[in-house]
């Protein structure tokens, strides 16, 4: 029964970890327009991807407080394929929301996002 119950859990622990999206995780930001960066934390959110700033720092990568730690910066974020994602971003230094396009290689991932018809690059965030 021991062998059994401890088969089991393993089963269910390692289901668990094999469906982790590879976008899970911590996220380093490019520089915004004010040269700040942030630490994002990407993790389901029902059945999207959310990323939630949990640090922020300026240009010369002292951390900073701000009113967007906390807050989500990236939601309904799914995976289309081939390591590519679409979803929401908010860019707090141009205080808008785009539609965006994130492209997963490795552990780099290029941000970008339109609005309207105007586009932006959100440079390439690093894995931390």
């Amino acid at each position: 029964m021991k062998k059994l119950l401890l088969g089991a859990a393993f089963a269910v622990l390692s289901a668990g970890a094999a469906i982790a999206d590879p976008l899970e995780g911590n996220w380093r930001t490019a520089a915004d327009d004010n040269g700040n960066s942030g630490l994002i934390t990407v993790e389901p959110c029902g059945a999207a991807l959310c990323g939630t700033l949990v640090k922020a720092f300026d240009a010369s990568g002292a951390e900073i407080a701000t009113e967007n730690v906390g807050r989500q910066l990236i939601w309904d974020t799914t995976a289309n394929g081939d390591g590519t994602y679409s979803g929401k971003v908010y860019s707090p230094d141009r205080d808008k929301t785009y539609n965006s396009k994130l492209v997963l290689s490795g552990n780099s991932l290029s941000v970008s996002g339109c609005v309207l018809g105007i586009c932006r690059e959100g440079g390439v965030w690093t894995r931390n």
